[in-house]
């Protein structure tokens, strides 16, 4: 008797299927939204040029959550992102949006310049 399956994949592409990316973008960004009802996740994925696409949308509140200090967390959801492609051998892009609204504008992403303080007025000194 064998316990060996009838049909063997013949390429390492067959027997692994496509890594659920909505789902891991979900699994990683819900811990942070204080309202999860309203996280919206997409994903595009293109067999032509390897690429996926994950578009993520949350209410506005939760932006600085997502984000973190300095962009920290959301820069290690995109790093976990890429890692996950990069091993099925596509590359990763993730998009936020600030509100799960039709009409959906993508969210500034940059951190705050750094303050530069204010020039001191000249003195002149006695001669």
């Amino acid at each position: 008797m064998s316990t060996v399956p009838d049909q063997i994949p013949s390429t390492p592409a067959e027997a692994v299927s496509s890594p659920d990316y909505a789902g891991l973008v979900r699994f990683l960004v819900l811990p942070f939204l204080e309202s999860p009802d309203s996280l919206r996740v997409d994903c595009e994925i293109s067999p032509r040029t390897s690429r996926v696409l994950v578009r993520v949308a949350f209410e506005g509140e939760d932006k600085g959550r997502v984000f973190g200090r300095g962009g920290r967390n959301i820069q290690a959801i995109r790093t976990v992102l890429q890692a996950v492609a990069q091993s099925a051998g596509k590359m990763a892009h993730l998009e936020v949006f600030g509100s799960s609204s039709a009409d959906r504008e993508p969210v500034e992403e940059k951190a705050a310049p750094p303050r530069v303080p204010p020039p001191r007025p000249i003195r002149s000194q006695p001669r």
